[in-house]
This record gives C-alpha cells, sequence and structure tokens, in this order.
C-alpha cells in the first residue's frame, strides 16, 4: 500500500526520534515475556494466596498452571453512566474464557471520574492526575506476577488513557480493551447547548436547565457526543486493542454481549499458551501512534487527546511531538461531523459507517498504516468490518465502502475540510493547541485586547454583571495549568464565550488550562506551554495587551513581545487553603512534579529519547 509521503516521513522521523526509548522499553518487555507466565516462579505460599478464593476447576487450573490465566482490570461503578453496564461484564468474560479454554480472575479495580459532574467544582482539579492515579492502579493490579494476559474495561475521559498507560509498562501481557458502548440518542447536543446559553443569558431557569440536561443523559452508557470518552473508544478501535466495529454498539443490546464474549475469547487466543502471542507493547508502536493521530484528526476528536496520546506513546517508548500532529494536521481531511463540529451524535455517525468507514477511507487514501499488529491479528483492514449476529452466532461481514450519510461521514476524497480538526499554535505566548473543526473559518482569526482573569469565576462573573459586552475581546484565563491546579476543564466558560460571540463580538480564548472534547464554537487556544504558574509568557500578559489567536497560520501573538518580556510575571495570590480539601492536598506531589502539556503532563519519566521540554523548572516555593 502507498502511504501519504507526510504520513510517511511523520512516521520516520518520530521512530527515528524514538529509536533508543523504544529500544530499551522492547528490550525489557521481550525480557519479561522470555522469563515467561512468573506464577510459575512463586514460592508456594505467594501462589495459594493467588488462588484462595478460586473454586472447582478454576483452583485446580490455578495450581497446575497449564491454562493462560486472564486478568480483568475493570473501572466499574453505578454512579457514571458510561460505566455502569460493566456490572454484569466479570461473570460474563470468566464464562466465555472458561469456554474458551482459560481462566479469568478480576485483578483489580481502577477509579473512574466524570469531568461532566466536577465541572467548575473544586474536585475537577483531580481530574487529570487521576489518569496517572490509575495507570498506577492498573499496575497494582497487574503486580501480582499470576498473570498470562489482560483485559481492561474503561470509556470514559481519563480512565482508557490510564489504563492503556499501565498496560503498557507490562507491556509483555497480550491485552485487549473491552468497550461498553454509548446510551441510545436523547435530547439532541444542538438543542441542549441551545438552553445552555439562554440559561447563561438569564432566559431560562435552573429546572428548564436540569430538563434539558436530563433529556440528553438519560441511561447507561457513554454520553452521545463526540467528546474525549467517545474519542477514546474510536481510538482504541483504530490502534487496534478493540475488536473490529466493537466501540460504539449500545448496551444491553445481543450484539454487545456477542463482543463482549468474544474479546474474552480473543484475549485466551492472544496469550501464550493461546498460541498467538500478540504483547500490547508490540501492538502500540510508531504506526499504530501514527493511525491513532490521523484518526483523532479525520474525525475532530478531543482536544485532550493531543496530551494523552504524548503520554500513551513515551509509555511505551515513542517521542510524539504536537508538531508531529500539526504536520500531519495538514494533510488528513476531516471526514467526520459529530456534535460539537455536526449535529450528529455518534449514534448517526455509527449507523453512517462509523469506524468501519472511516478506516477504509483513510487506508485508501494512504493516510493510515495498514501493515500493523491488532488483537483481532496482522492488518489494519480488518476493521473495515462490522460485527453482526446470525442465527445466534457473531460473524463479521464486509462494512460500507459508501457512507451512509454524508452530513455526518464522508470519504477522503470529499471532506468536509481539507486539513484536520485540531491545530498547534506557537508565538511569543507559548505553544498551545486549537480545535477549529466546529470553528467557523470567519471566527478562526481574532485581534482584540486581553482581558486577563486568575480563576475562571472571576470571568463568569465579569459576564453576569455586563463587563465584557459590547467590545472585541481575547479572554485570557491563566493559572490553569498542570504544575498550577492540576489543569481543570473550564467548559462552563463554553456558554458564555458563545452568547458574546452571537452578539457579533470578535471572541477567542487563551489558557494554560483544558477546555474539554466538547470543545466549540469559539476560537480557543488552550494547553498553552510554558504555564503562567512557571513562569511562563501568560503571567506576564496585563489587561489591554493585543492578542492574536490565528488559527489559519498557527500563530499564538501578542503586539508587543519585548514588552511582554521585561515586564515580572504575576503569579497567581493563592493561600493554602487553594489546595485543600475535596483530596487536593493529597496531590501536592503531582502538581510538584507533573511535565508540561506538550510531554502530556505526566508525573512518569518516559522511555524515550527526546530531548526536554523548554518549560521552566519550578521553584522550590512553587510547591503548594
Amino acid at each position: 500500500m502507498n502511504v501519504h509521503p507526510v504520513v510517511d516521513e511523520v512516521t520516520a522521523r518520530i521512530t527515528e526520534r524514538s529509536s533508543a526509548g523504544r529500544a530499551d522499553y522492547l528490550a525489557r518487555i521481550r525480557a519479561a515475556a522470555g522469563r515467561g507466565p512468573a506464577r510459575g516462579r512463586l514460592g508456594c505460599a505467594n501462589l495459594a494466596h493467588g488462588f484462595a478464593a478460586a473454586e472447582g476447576p478454576e483452583k485446580e487450573g490455578l495450581r497446575r498452571g497449564g491454562k493462560p490465566n486472564l486478568a480483568i482490570v475493570t473501572s466499574y461503578n453505578d454512579m457514571l453512566s458510561a460505566h455502569q453496564p460493566y456490572v454484569d461484564y466479570p461473570p460474563i468474560l470468566k464464562e466465555a474464557v472458561i469456554r474458551a479454554g482459560g481462566i479469568a480472575q478480576v485483578a483489580g479495580g481502577v477509579p473512574a471520574m466524570c469531568d461532566g459532574i466536577t465541572q467548575g467544582r473544586d474536585g475537577m482539579q483531580l481530574s487529570l492526575f487521576s489518569r496517572d492515579v490509575i495507570a498506577m492502579s492498573t499496575a497494582i493490579a497487574l503486580s501480582h506476577d499470576m498473570f498470562d494476559g489482560a483485559m481492561m474495561l474503561g470509556v470514559c475521559d481519563k480512565i482508557v488513557p490510564g489504563l492503556l498507560i499501565g498496560a503498557l509498562s507490562f507491556g509483555h501481557l497480550p491485552t485487549v480493551f473491552v468497550p461498553a458502548g454509548p446510551m441510545a440518542s436523547g435530547l439532541p447536543n444542538g438543542e441542549k447547548a441551545k438552553v445552555r446559553q439562554l440559561h447563561a443569558e438569564g432566559k431560562v431557569g435552573r429546572e428548564e436547565l436540569l430538563e434539558a440536561e436530563a433529556a440528553s443523559y438519560h441511561s447507561a452508557g457513554t454520553c452521545t457526543f463526540y467528546g474525549t470518552a467517545n474519542s477514546n473508544q474510536l481510538l482504541m478501535e483504530v490502534l487496534g486493542l478493540h475488536l473490529p466495529g466493537s466501540s460504539f454498539v449500545n448496551p444491553g443490546t445481543p450484539l454487545r454481549e456477542e463482543l463482549t464474549r468474544a474479546a474474552a475469547a480473543r484475549a485466551v487466543s492472544i496469550s501464550t499458551p493461546g498460541g498467538e502471542t500478540t504483547p500490547i507493547g508490540e501492538i502500540v508502536d510508531e504506526k499504530a501512534i501514527v493511525n491513532a493521530c490521523v484518526a483523532l484528526l479525520a474525525s475532530g476528536g478531543s482536544t485532550n487527546h493531543t496530551m494523552h496520546l504524548v503520554a500513551i506513546a513515551r509509555a511505551a517508548g515513542i517521542a510524539l511531538t504536537w508538531d508531529d500532529l500539526a504536520d500531519l494536521s495538514r494533510v488528513v481531511p476531516l471526514v467526520a461531523r459529530i456534535y460539537p463540529n455536526g449535529s450528529a451524535d455518534v449514534n448517526h455517525f455509527h449507523a453512517a459507517g462509523g469506524i468501519g468507514f472511516l478506516v477504509r477511507t483513510l487506508l485508501d487514501a494512504g493516510l493510515l498504516h495498514e501493515d500493523v499488529r491488532t488483537v483481532a491479528g496482522a492488518g489494519l483492514r480488518r476493521y473495515t468490518a462490522e460485527p453482526r449476529v446470525r442465527d445466534g452466532e457473531l460473524v463479521w461481514e464486509d462494512g460500507p465502502s459508501d457512507s451512509l450519510d454524508t452530513d455526518v461521514l464522508r470519504p477522503a476524497t470529499d471532506p468536509f475540510a481539507a486539513d484536520g480538526g485540531l491545530k498547534v499554535l506557537h508565538g511569543p505566548l507559548g505553544t498551545g493547541v486549537i480545535k477549529v473543526s466546529a470553528v467557523k473559518p470567519e471566527h478562526r482569526v481574532v485581534t482584540a485586547p486581553a482581558v486577563v482573569f486568575d480563576d475562571q469565576a472571576d470571568f463568569l462573573t465579569a459576564f453576569q454583571d455586563g463587563r465584557l459586552a459590547g467590545r472585541d475581546l481575547v479572554a485570557v484565563i491563566r493559572h490553569q495549568g498542570p504544575a498550577a491546579n492540576g489543569m481543570p476543564e473550564l467548559h462552563k466558560l463554553t456558554p458564555a464565550l458563545g452568547v458574546l460571540q452571537d452578539r457579533g463580538q470578535r471572541v477567542a480564548l487563551v489558557t494554560d488550562g483544558r477546555m474539554s472534547g466538547a470543545s466549540g464554537k469559539v476560537p480557543a487556544a488552550i494547553h498553552v506551554t510554558p504555564e503562567a504558574s512557571l513562569g511562563g509568557p501568560l503571567s506576564r500578559l496585563r489587561d489591554g495587551d493585543l492578542v492574536t489567536v490565528d488559527a489559519e497560520r498557527g500563530v499564538l501573538d501578542v503586539a508587543d513581545p519585548e514588552a511582554l518580556h521585561r515586564r515580572e510575571p504575576v503569579d497567581a495570590a493563592a493561600t493554602s487553603a487553594d489546595w485543600t480539601g475535596t483530596g487536593r492536598e493529597l496531590f501536592a506531589a503531582f502538581r510538584a512534579t507533573v511535565g508540561p502539556a506538550d510531554r502530556g503532563a505526566s508525573v512518569f519519566p518516559s522511555y524515550d529519547a527526546a530531548p526536554l521540554s523548554t518549560q521552566p523548572t519550578a521553584e522550590a516555593g512553587h510547591v503548594r
């Protein structure tokens, strides 16, 4: 297959840049694989602890060690709609594994929090760090040396990246990710967004707002807009870690249950005793990472993955950069319009041809690497097939070669836009990312005076008081980076910014914080690094400075950068009370050691040989 020259060039430079780190990583996981299942070397007391709770044939199989034993790591809780379906998965998976000739044990659970619940609350300051907590929890679950493979149960924002980073630390283990699927479509997302804006303007009350929200988020399953959770699902499939066509099948359907059983059987097959050994650390290679980047761009996916993909890649010894994403974005067309980039939700996307069609059209255009390993076997072309239940059996059939709804999904030869949905901005204010797939062309370049805030609540107060009305502005919300306060999402800004733009004002946002996988119609330069709390340029901005956010040229500029450089940075006026309560005091070590956004905002060392970021080092007095 002929690969697009830019995709080929970006892959080649990532491979070269990563050569030392990737070699070190592969040597480590191959050494672990070469020693065989660790439980064979456990002492008798250790092993007895490992199977004490098992019963009957399972206990005997673990005692004798002749069957593959699979770890189940689950993010189940029944508060979060996306994870509630996992309540029934362990017994289903265990039964399917036994039928396939193996054994399975629930090795551990990981926390799963929801940014949708914690928006604007103190708990949001734990959200990004929860990814690395989940990775560590996954490692603890797998640390008992009892397993020949694993199954990961997770869906939403930080949960899937955390599970994957943790699984890659046991990269010698074959691992299958098992999705739960989206809820059925409810109130259209566009209608919900209108109600949110009306509430922001004081035109509807809380009861009407709650009614709209409840009609949108109404049952078990993932939220149906194309935010981080559903971007996770698409990326896991394109990485080859889901079974083909399994990401967007609704919970509680016969197909969903059959796919869950098939995932368990496949996990047995790809374990070493199963005969098709496929370690996850060998699947997630440079080509697979580039495939994930391309799929993210082509679908207009979540901005959060500009950090998560970098962190995932580095966990596998691969040095991915934002400039790699930017170069891919120039040649990868936008082929999907899913809310907030259009009116459709993920169920409509799935019905139009979904991931199978997206993979097909990108492969045919030479924008994806076909020659990769997956949990389904060799070659990404397998992921153009669709699962079906025929006469009570699960089968895969050829997926559509044409989109069934070109308002939602188009071929790469006739895209919605010629380039991808994400861009990287550079300039004297730092480096950031912007999601442009939902921003109309006339709003993509904004030059206006800065209005600077150190807290999103202050911005919202200024909006409610009318102080932002009747003028063009670039809202700067700083001291929101990983080292400052854990980089909370600032999604509550979206309705207010949308109101100002709809009134005819030229409006943009610049922040070292996050927005959301649902970043929308207002241009938002986010994840700006170096961050303000570590002395980055945003700390020197003042009200009235003329700022340019140019998503067309990829520029984040200020009219007088020399004057900016001469100023003293403004630190956030924080007190110890700002970092205590709601568990925040427990994360002081994370805030003190976290890396910059462009290196994944991670607290972990990586196995790559990329140069260190230019992010300033925190001074001793910075730790809060």
